[in-house]
């Protein structure tokens, strides 16, 4: 680790704005693609390329933590953890998009839609069935934690009922009943504080409606056929 902070360091007296760092001291790694972090700005990082330095700079909405990847080892300005070093958040705007690159809600009302933003292009995203978007985290959520604007009941076409006769399958879930969802046997509705969530097997598994438990599909014949790849 000392090592490649003192080339970090090393490599800022040979950055002027270029993108080809020339007579730089030698790439920690001499081969394969590794990035590192400048050490005063969040926009800017070090690539080094089979041994070759350059400078790079992070898309418009993007910074480099050596985190996430969204594009050209950047990530999105809101996730990233610059710590002490610098960022330029100006946004440069278009249509639809605030920043060239970034999540944004498909209007104001609650959506099961959003926008990824790319290069500027505003391209639209589905949020997985029974989800919405919630902007707080930038992401899909159970419309039941955004109360504020969702109808829970709407967006997954299920009521909760109050009361369960005794011993059902259902009810031995309580107090999160769960309840087939007719046609699809990879997914289940499960009731949190009486509000609906669409749930899904996954790990290529399916529902046994009469247990309502996700089992291996050789367990479940009727439903052999269903898995979704």
């Amino acid at each position: 680790m000392r090592t490649l902070v003192i080339v970090v360091l090393s490599f800022v007296a040979f950055a002027q704005g270029g993108i080809l760092v020339q007579n730089a001291p030698a790439c920690p790694e001499q081969h394969g693609v590794q990035a590192y972090a400048h050490p005063e700005s969040c926009n800017l990082f070090f690539l080094c390329t089979n041994g070759t330095l350059t400078v790079e700079t992070c898309e418009n909405g993007l910074l480099f933590d050596g985190k996430g990847a969204v594009h050209n080892h950047c990530n999105y300005n809101w996730a990233a953890d610059c710590g002490n070093r610098k960022a330029d958040l100006t946004p440069i705007s278009s249509p639809g998009c605030e920043y060239q690159f970034g999540i944004y809600p498909d209007g104001t009302e609650c959506s099961t839609h959003y926008i990824k933003c790319s290069y500027g292009e505003p391209i639209p995203n589905h949020c997985e069935p029974g989800l919405v978007y919630d902007e707080r985290i930038h992401g899909c959520n159970w419309p039941d934690l955004l109360l504020e604007k969702c109808n829970p009941e709407a967006v997954v076409g299920f009521k909760c009922p109050t009361k369960l006769p005794a011993g059902s399958p259902a009810a031995k879930f309580w107090p999160y009943p769960r309840f087939a969802v007719p046609g699809d046997c990879q997914r289940l509705i499960t009731c949190v504080n009486g509000l609906p969530r669409l749930i899904s097997c996954g790990d290529g598994k399916v529902l046994d409606d009469s247990t309502l438990t996700c089992e291996e599909p050789e367990y479940v014949p009727h439903c052999a056929n269903h898995i979704r790849k």
